[in-house]
């Protein structure tokens, strides 16, 4: 794309997304030119619908992927090429409703116990404890533990935006003792490289083999340590509103999907049946 790259990545900067959005962006309309073998320019309507099916129909994306990939495109049409009309008849993929993965506090002490590594030990309960996304826990810096207020700063997450959320006594302990040990700075968990944070792809391939070695059978990636927070909170009387807050959810419609998949919720929800003046079934037959 070379110099159409350059004024996408300066566009997608003046914007103000995450250096990861842009990455991702990136990448996608890449895929889309070498599909075609055309420059952006010499393309509308036709070829996009074209790409977007084939990874639909052929490749099978996930739809999370085709999302990502249909706001690349736009995003390159609508702001860098001024074309909005080549994609504004493009339907944009309704998201399935699929319950989030949660994991039972004993399957996250197994897991957790699994794990070797005092850093990824202490990255992996950090998620869990505190609610974060996996590149918040990566990019998480030594400044941003509050000890005295016992409050854990989240500093340019999702959209751009900050937040505060719970720092448990066990995590803070958890996290003093792991800073005695690996003496971090400024990246609380940094990478082979000491002034870059570690990577999500470290931390996934982590993830799974402890997964495997804790005896999870399940599917899932880091994110269930998120989904279980949620639950977990909710489970223990936590408010919405104040989940919504450590969540980071823009709207309390975001959150609520968690009242549907706590099991302790579930499993103390009083029975109608219980309630009503039923005979027997034996003697009605």
């Amino acid at each position: 794309m070379g110099q159409l790259r350059d004024r996408m990545e300066q566009d997608l900067i003046l914007r103000g997304l995450s250096p990861t959005t842009r990455k991702i962006y990136l990448i996608y309309a890449r895929k889309f030119v070498a599909f075609h073998g055309r420059p952006p320019q010499q393309m509308g309507e036709a070829q996009v619908r074209q790409f977007l099916l084939h990874l639909i129909c052929h490749d099978r994306v996930s739809a999370e992927t085709y999302r990502q990939v249909y706001a690349a495109i736009k995003f390159l049409y609508v702001v860098t090429l001024g074309r909005e009309w080549e994609v504004q008849r493009i339907p944009f993929r309704k998201r399935p409703k699929r319950l989030p993965t949660v994991l039972s506090r004993d399957e996250i002490a197994a897991l957790l116990a699994a794990v070797r590594r005092p850093k990824y030990r202490v990255l992996l309960m950090t998620l869990y404890a505190a609610g974060l996304r996996i590149s918040e826990g990566c990019r998480l810096q030594v400044q941003d533990i509050d000890s005295p207020r016992r409050v854990l700063h989240v500093r340019g997450a999702k959209g751009q935006k900050d937040r505060q959320t719970v720092l448990c006594r066990e995590l803070l302990h958890a996290l003093r003792r792991y800073w005695l040990i690996d003496r971090p700075g400024p990246w609380l968990f940094p990478g082979s490289q000491p002034d870059q944070p570690i990577s999500t792809a470290a931390v996934r391939r982590v993830f799974k083999d402890a997964c495997q070695r804790a005896g999870i059978g399940r599917a899932c990636a880091p994110h269930a340590l998120r989904h279980s927070f949620a639950t977990h909170q909710l489970e223990a009387g936590t408010d919405l509103a104040v989940l919504q807050a450590l969540m980071g959810h823009a709207s309390v419609k975001t959150t609520t999907i968690y009242t549907h998949v706590g099991l302790e919720l579930l499993q103390n929800t009083p029975s109608l049946l219980d309630q009503l003046p039923l005979d027997p079934i034996e003697s009605a037959c």
